[in-house]
């Protein structure tokens, strides 16, 4: 562990970021900075994953929101990004597409259904819930979570279960859950630029479908 290190990448990003803010907005982004440096003395954090995390919140603070990372907000779950604005709130959950040596082999399956089980898992516990990546990846997501429940088939809820099933038995993923689950936009984070813009869950799918067309490949 390297702490001196750590601090000096948080404040490196944190002063990339700030011209994204007002002033007045600064003491917000230095408290997620602080947040992320107390996580990282506990072994909580790595610095790849908090810069996603700083960027993110920077684009959450420029639009009114107050941001606290790697907030609990249930007995079993901790969310990346927990932002509030009035009486709304949002969670982000960052998705890198990193796979466990153990999935080598089902890497398509196995992301899928990650994405399905934090969707499904997080989104009743805000107002908005949110998915973001580095522009470098792709994540793949599930086509029934791009119109809303009360259109969702019985039998496409089923399979959803049924992959989830397969990777998550510790707590199961519920039906109701996946039946009722919302998305509301995917971040698109460019580490290089310091920036994240929000895309729709359909433009995002739009888009990723003609990049894969493009390179032949399908999923």
């Amino acid at each position: 562990m390297d702490l001196e290190k750590f601090q000096k990448d948080v404040y490196e990003v944190t002063g990339r970021v700030a011209n994204q803010l007002s002033p007045k907005d600064l003491p917000k982004l230095n408290f997620v900075g602080r947040q992320l440096i107390e996580m990282y003395q506990k072994n909580l954090v790595k610095i790849n994953h908090s810069v996603l995390e700083l960027i993110c919140a920077a684009n959450l603070i420029a639009n009114g929101y107050a941001v606290e990372v790697e907030k609990k907000v249930s007995e079993i779950l901790v969310c990346d990004l927990f932002a509030k604005k009035g009486d709304g709130d949002t969670i982000i959950e960052i998705e890198t597409g990193f796979t466990p040596p153990d999935h080598a082999m089902d890497t398509i399956d196995y992301s899928t259904a990650r994405i399905m089980s934090k969707i499904a898992r997080y989104s009743k516990y805000c107002s908005k819930f949110s998915l973001a990546t580095p522009v470098m990846g792709i994540i793949p997501i599930p086509k029934i979570f791009l119109i809303p429940p009360h259109a969702r088939k019985k039998e496409d809820v089923k399979k959803v279960q049924n992959l989830c099933d397969r990777y998550y038995k510790n707590p199961p993923i519920n039906y109701d859950d996946i039946l009722n689950a919302r998305l509301h936009s995917i971040y698109l984070i460019n580490v290089d630029k310091n920036f994240a813009k929000a895309l729709d869950p359909q433009g995002y799918v739009d888009l990723t479908e003609k990049l894969l067309t493009r390179s032949e490949v399908s999923y």
